[in-house]
């Protein structure tokens, strides 16, 4: 979030339209970088991966003589567009057989999600407000799920639960969590 912790979100309309901006370099880097990071993981990609994919993003765009910018919808959807192709060109290369959605798909997807916050930091914030106001239990469950890739049996032993309790909790835990997120990131449209 910005320094006087208003959300990019949040920001006025003509901050997002303006006719033909063209920022510089870094300016563009910094202002679109996180957002194509984030999308490329979305897409699958590990933290390794979506660091080359998005420099390699860069360098292309920025390496083309016609690139117009028109505004920041436009170039963050071009930006993830290039960045789509990438990771498609990678997969083929390493001779992947991984189905990727079409990106105009992905990109409907990432524009209700993120919206106007090119970050798409609003989002994560929300789901870090959301996730510390699940119970402990359910925290723990889902962090040994996601962050340790452990089973539900493990999961139900360290809380003292069988596995389908494990399942069950973590279930009610998702949907509180998709609730929440869903609730916030409508209320700042």
């Amino acid at each position: 979030m910005s320094s006087d912790s208003q959300s990019p979100i949040q920001d006025s309309d003509e901050d997002h339209v303006a006719d033909s901006v063209e920022l510089g370099p870094a300016e563009l880097i910094r202002r679109h970088q996180q957002g194509v990071w984030r999308y490329l993981r979305v897409l699958g990609c590990d933290a390794a991966t979506a660091d080359d994919l998005t420099q390699e993003t860069f360098l292309r765009v920025l390496r083309r003589q016609n690139f117009v910018q028109h505004n920041d919808a436009a170039t963050s959807s071009y930006l993830r567009r290039t960045a789509y192709n990438l990771l498609v060109s990678l997969h083929r290369k390493q001779g992947r057989v991984q189905t990727i959605v079409e990106s105009s798909v992905l990109d409907e997807v990432w524009d209700r999600w993120a919206g106007k916050d090119l970050t798409g930091n609003f989002a994560v914030e929300a789901l870090r407000e959301c996730l510390s106001a699940l119970s402990d239990r359910a925290q723990t469950a889902l962090n040994m799920r996601f962050s340790q890739q452990a089973t539900r049996v493990e999961i139900g032993k360290t809380l003292n639960i069988s596995d389908h309790g494990a399942r069950n909790l973590m279930q009610r835990a998702k949907l509180q969590l998709r609730q929440c997120v869903e609730s916030r990131l409508n209320t700042d449209e």
